[in-house]
């Protein structure tokens, strides 16, 4: 009896010697083991920073994402997690909703949940360097998906040409006013991306502005793209040129939203050309309405597939086979750009409805037929 003792106790030290030795990662720190068995097609969402990761054998992708108040956000969080899972994957999600110090402790709660790799988009792109930091710490690679990490080491960046996207701006607005004063209502400061589509505008418009054709005579960022401080912005505009403005260039279509609000207000919406981009449903519905000239369609579910596909690939310890490369201020980041489309009255039908990205039914129901 007490030799069939002391071979069990030998049997179950082993086994814990087995636990302990399998609980280590590749570096030799120990992984928390207090995770919670799910489903093989269970996933986890959480907005508040809190919640509990899946474990098992499949890979798991950690999304931090800056803010799911937006729609076109709502549209990413949905198409990423459902192309991860369509490559037998598993995706946590968080939102941060516009706030720094919230990404960085969600981030910090994903990396602890036992991820496998870590998908962000940055709300500050500076601030966010400390989370490539931390993830790098404990083995895990990084993704920078539409938006870049500035000042990281960052692993991959998958978006769109951005620059690109405001020189698609500048050209469909150049067309209607080639001369004339111009009003150009940024994004949050706070956003690489929102400096990329200013530089892609002036791209196009300094050599107009040089030549005396056109004059910007204001220009200003809206905090957070929010479509409130667009509206401020866009009210001192006019106001400061006694309404005389012939074209305006908003970062995006929220901003959009809001310099169409301030125009309406002075009886001008549809007198004024105003450019937007995200291929949002209401900026939609205002270019068939005439109130909202273009937008530029950035086709997010390629988007959010090839950063799922990567993303696995970089999990997995494969190549991401990137051919471009885009400096963040410390290193040449491995990248993948996709093109962006302008959209108007003209090909609407043929771009974001054909997509299925929104339905004519939708984008048409303020129109009268």
């Amino acid at each position: 009896m007490k030799r069939s003792f002391m071979q069990l106790k030998h049997i179950v030290l082993a086994l814990a010697l087995i636990c302990v030795v399998s609980a280590c990662n590749g570096n030799g720190e120990l992984k928390s083991t207090q995770e919670p068995i799910m489903s093989a097609n269970s996933s986890l969402q959480s907005d508040s920073g809190g919640g509990l990761a899946p474990v098992g054998d499949k890979i798991k992708i950690g999304f931090s994402m800056d803010t799911l108040l937006e729609e076109r956000w709502l549209k990413d969080k949905d198409l990423f997690k459902a192309a991860v899972e369509a490559l037998g994957a598993e995706v946590i999600i968080m939102a941060a909703n516009g706030d720094d110090a919230k990404q960085i402790s969600q981030a910090e709660t994903l990396i602890g949940q036992g991820i496998d790799i870590l998908v962000v988009v940055p709300h500050n792109a500076e601030a966010t360097a400390v989370i490539v930091k931390k993830a790098h710490s404990v083995g895990i690679k990084v993704v920078a998906y539409d938006r870049l990490i500035k000042n990281a080491d960052i692993d991959l960046y998958v978006s769109f040409d951005n620059e690109k996207v405001g020189e698609l701006q500048a050209e469909a607005i150049t067309k209607l006013v080639p001369r004339g004063k111009y009003v150009y209502i940024g994004g949050a400061d706070t956003d690489n991306n929102a400096h990329l589509f200013k530089k892609g505008v002036f791209n196009i418009i300094q050599p107009m502005i040089d030549k005396g054709d056109i004059r910007v005579v204001y220009d200003q960022w809206a905090k957070d793209w929010t479509p409130v401080n667009a509206l401020a912005n866009m009210k001192a505009a006019l106001s400061a040129n006694d309404n005389r403005v012939d074209a305006v260039i908003a970062a995006n279509d929220a901003t959009a939203g809001g310099v169409i609000q301030a125009l309406t207000a002075q009886g001008l919406a549809g007198k004024i050309p105003v450019a937007g981009q995200d291929a949002e449903l209401a900026a939609a519905q205002r270019i068939v309405e005439g109130t909202q000239t273009m937008t530029v369609y950035k086709p997010i579910k390629a988007l959010a597939e090839k950063a799922a596909e990567l993303a696995v690939k970089l999990a997995k310890g494969e190549n991401a086979g990137t051919d471009r490369k885009v400096n963040n201020g410390k290193i040449e980041v491995p990248s993948v750009l996709l093109l962006p489309i302008a959209v108007d009255k003209f090909n609407i039908d043929e771009t974001i409805i054909a997509d299925g990205f929104h339905s004519r039914e939708d984008v048409y129901k303020n129109v009268e037929k």
